[in-house]
């Protein structure tokens, strides 16, 4: 048998022989049914044993789990003294901390990680810039920064954390008045949303091999946020990030085979991060939090 434990499968699978199925285990860990799923899987491969019996009613424990829970709570016990020593220490973390990032990341996707973060880290304050501008960290416009594109200068620390998926998408309002495109070249017969200096979406067109001008948008903005905005007023077809579809079920996904350029996110940081606690601990927040909220 292999003994050596990792107190995240041992966590998951306590949490489902309290709580009799993986989704209420899931809920209970603030984390996912699948990550719930695979930690007890890896756990009955290390121990060579089966755990739990799938039944319609749930999962029911094996005896080989009734024995193991002794000592999984022996484990349990010891992590959370750990985790209030390691609090005790965290209390030093104070300060402020100044993130940049683009409006819909700063609108969608930030505040509810810094709701969980603000837990964890009650004596750091944050400063948020929401500008789809690249701010510069040398200058100390922000200690952070949420990008898209990869940073040039060579003294600061950048991680890609994931990318941002986009797709064409309509309110249902709109595709009962005007029908839905079947096709890329569809699009050209509908009223389309898209920039107005920023040329990035005719660009995509021009990538598909679709021949579309300004005069195709019927809604012109480089605000991302009134992009949206209008897309949820049934002003037109728009393009915008899965994520932010996936949060009004009036807005339908279109063209699935449509391949538009997923957009990178970086996170990036100032060197001094190798100094300061209270920027290197929301970096390494961020750094966790944000693939899974993208």
């Amino acid at each position: 048998m292999n003994t050596s434990f990792d107190w995240s499968l041992v966590r998951s699978f306590l949490a489902v022989l309290d709580h009799g199925s993986l989704l209420a285990a899931a809920r209970q860990l603030q984390s996912s049914q699948p990550t719930i799923g695979r930690h007890v899987a890896e756990l009955e491969s290390q121990l060579k044993v089966a755990l739990f019996d799938r039944t319609g009613r749930g999962l029911v424990p094996t005896e080989a789990a009734l024995r193991l829970a002794d000592s999984a709570r022996t484990m349990q016990s010891g992590a959370n003294q750990l985790a209030r020593v390691v609090e005790g220490a965290d209390r030093s973390i104070s300060g402020t901390v100044r993130i940049t990032a683009s409006q819909p990341v700063s609108c969608y996707v930030l505040p509810p990680l810094l709701a969980q973060m603000r837990r964890s880290l009650p004596d750091v304050q944050v400063e948020l810039v929401a500008s789809n501008a690249v701010s510069n960290l040398l200058r100390r416009e922000a200690d952070i920064a949420v990008r898209m594109v990869p940073p040039e200068q060579a003294t600061v620390i950048a991680r890609r954390v994931g990318k941002v998926d986009l797709r064409a998408c309509a309110h249902q309002d709109y595709l009962r008045r005007r029908g839905a495109p079947r096709q890329p070249a569809d699009l050209l017969n509908h009223d389309l949303i898209g920039g107005d200096r920023n040329d990035e979406t005719l660009k995509g067109f021009a990538a598909g091999g679709i021949s579309a001008t300004r005069e195709h948008f019927a809604f012109r903005t480089d605000d991302l946020i009134v992009v949206w905005e209008a897309v949820r007023a049934g002003l037109g077809i728009g393009f915008v990030s899965e994520h932010q579809i996936r949060t009004d079920p009036a807005v339908i996904p279109l063209l699935p085979k449509l391949k538009i350029q997923p957009l990178p996110v970086w996170l990036v940081v100032h060197k001094e991060i190798r100094t300061s606690k209270r920027i290197r601990a929301v970096y390494d927040f961020l750094a966790e939090a944000i693939p899974g909220a993208i």
